[in-house]
């Protein structure tokens, strides 16, 4: 299938288009017969108007706002062939170029380009870079549990049991809970604002967050964004699973925080280097997922097994 692209009043590139959808745009007069177009065979863009019968635009549309006149020597992008894999969309023509990708420059030198395909990270990717992110904060929550508990107990003693209605026994308490969730909530918020915009665990699988234009976003919608998170969870999982079905892999807490979570190579100047596979790093951490909860499964039904035959005493 031919794959038609044109350029609109303010001198930006549209497509790739299938041919109908070129005509439809005719017919609503978005386009006019002197709006630039080109598609693979061209050695330049020309007016719409020379391919009247090639398209069938037969119904003469409402008038369109003529194109800001370009140089016709512009190159053509690169043929769909020269387009790696794992990108089909075209590539940006080059700089110079009226029809190259808009970009611009947000938070501090971040570089953000649009106009190429965006590849979203998918349900299982994110999946895999919750489970990382879960390991390494859970041992940085325990470690600090710890020894929130040795403090305690080396006031009140060791061997005593513990009470918990005393002035220490509350603060205790308060920061065995609190503290987990101060430090899952600064470690997303500040991860995820950094300049890799990602976390150890989206780094890893690469993928990375985004707000819905493909910005960076701020350390405090970061770590809203992770009490959204926790909102998402308490809809018995429901929040979480939006992520699988939405048309752009939202989660309950992305929509709520305007954010995507995206390929790492996404927004950049290299859109052709997306991936839309798992990857190694993905299907290595759900493998291993899997076949820790196989086990634990199986230990619970043995143990079950054992205690119902009387094993136990």
């Amino acid at each position: 299938m031919t794959e038609w692209y044109y350029a609109d009043a303010a001198q930006q590139r549209h497509g790739p288009l299938a041919a109908a959808d070129l005509q439809q745009r005719f017919q609503r007069g978005e386009i006019g017969l002197s709006t630039l177009v080109w598609r693979e065979g061209l050695s330049e863009w020309r007016t719409l108007a020379e391919f009247v019968d090639e398209l069938g635009l037969t119904q003469a549309p409402a008038p369109a706002i003529a194109p800001i006149e370009v140089d016709r020597e512009t190159p053509p992008p690169p043929p769909a062939a020269t387009v790696p894999d794992a990108w089909t969309a075209p590539a940006p023509a080059v700089a110079a170029s009226p029809y190259a990708a808009p970009s611009a420059v947000l938070d501090g030198g971040a570089r953000v380009v649009g106009g190429g395909e965006v590849v979203q990270a998918g349900f299982w990717k994110r999946v895999a870079a919750y489970l990382i992110d879960a390991f390494l904060v859970g041992i940085v929550a325990n470690v600090i549990q710890f020894v929130v508990m040795l403090g305690f107990f080396g006031i009140t003693g060791f061997g005593k049991q513990p009470d918990f209605s005393t002035a220490a026994g509350i603060v205790m308490l308060l920061l065995l809970y609190l503290l987990p969730m101060a430090i899952a909530a600064l470690y997303y918020g500040l991860f995820h604002a950094s300049t890799k915009q990602a976390t150890l665990g989206k780094m890893a699988v690469g993928i990375k967050v985004v707000r819905t234009d493909g910005s960076r976003i701020t350390v405090s919608r970061g770590v809203g964004r992770y009490f959204g998170f926790m909102l998402s969870s308490l809809t018995l999982g429901i929040g979480l699973l939006m992520a699988a079905f939405t048309e752009r892999k939202q989660a309950l807490h992305d929509m709520l925080c305007d954010t995507l979570v995206v390929d790492k190579w996404a927004y950049t100047d290299h859109p052709e280097w997306q991936q839309r596979k798992l990857g190694t790093v993905t299907v290595v951490i759900l493998a291993l997922f899997g076949l820790l909860s196989a086990a634990a499964l199986l230990v619970v039904v043995l143990a079950i097994g054992v205690a119902a035959k009387g094993g136990w005493h």
